[in-house]
């Protein structure tokens, strides 16, 4: 197990690697990449009840994609197992910005705190891991924030997200659509380039339909979840969080890849059975309830 782990993270590349190079960017990787900090903050917030985070999020554009569910497996932590149908999973890069996103207590003060930009990357568990509360379950492969500071928080206070700091990170209005890029530079955030339109086709295309009835039925299972998991430096222990997204899906959009202005190697190593089904969410408020620690045999 602690073999298969080591080299899972390699392939995800989890370990913090700053975009830029000098002391004060060695010192962020020093210690997002802490055993020794991760430790004493875990020992030090089993005391206290998980501080809640809330952020009012705005267009969060998903690009989903249908991949052979074989070639995933050994992204896959053992005691868990991908959503699958015929041999087939699904694969989401979301990406949106953040509203003011901090403490949930803190009320109005919360607009003190920054909205950086995020982008996750994601597969669907079949269920969510014993022994936590049962729900709409997703695993965590990368996620990167616009932000430096909220980069190195992340890491520093928290197991879920590992999150990594692109050199370059943009998510815009474009037109009538959507322009999204991720330039890793020297570091470790995956590499991502995107324009996605406006477009009225709320339907799906055949290799969807062999997997949902309906553009209303995948567009329900790819918003609504409950909770993550993620991987954490330590063998057999991984994070698990739950959520809250109380999405109105009336408002959801439609949205067209544009293929020559797309680029993206992490999933070229997939080799994707489809072109992306993709949407816009124009604004949904963000809530974390719950972090905790869970061990898988």
């Amino acid at each position: 197990m602690v073999v298969e782990q080591e080299q899972t993270l390699d392939l995800l590349g989890n370990r913090f690697v700053s975009p830029r190079r000098g002391p004060i960017h060695w010192l962020t990787a020093a210690l997002c990449n802490s055993k020794l900090i991760a430790r004493y903050r875990r020992k030090f917030t089993s005391f206290f009840p998980f501080l809640k985070l809330r952020s009012d999020v705005k267009n969060v554009v998903y690009m989903n994609w249908i991949l052979e569910t074989d070639k995933l497996r050994h992204l896959v932590p053992r005691g868990l197992e991908l959503w699958e149908k015929d041999g087939m999973t699904l694969f989401t890069i979301l990406t949106y910005r953040h509203g003011s996103f901090g403490p949930s207590f803190l009320g109005p003060f919360r607009r003190l705190f920054l909205s950086p930009l995020q982008s996750n990357w994601r597969l669907y568990l079949k269920s969510a891991p014993p022994n936590v509360p049962q729900g709409s379950t997703v695993l965590f492969l990368k996620n990167s924030m616009s932000s430096h500071l909220y980069a190195l928080g992340t890491r520093v206070f928290s197991d879920v997200l590992a999150t990594h700091h692109p050199r370059k990170f943009a998510h815009k209005r474009k037109n009538n659509g959507f322009e999204t890029t991720l330039s890793p530079g020297k570091g470790s955030a995956p590499e991502l380039k995107c324009y996605v339109e406006e477009s009225d086709e709320k339907t799906i295309d055949k290799p969807f339909s062999k997997l949902f009835d309906s553009w209303e039925d995948i567009v329900e299972f790819l918003s609504f979840q409950d909770a993550a998991v993620s991987y954490t430096d330590r063998d057999s222990i991984f994070a698990f969080s739950q959520i809250e997204l109380p999405i109105d899906t009336t408002t959801i959009q439609p949205l067209k890849l544009q293929p020559e202005e797309f680029s993206c190697p992490m999933l070229d190593n997939f080799a994707p059975l489809s072109e992306p089904l993709c949407y816009v969410i124009p604004k949904v408020r963000f809530l974390a309830t719950s972090e905790t620690l869970i061990e898988l045999k």
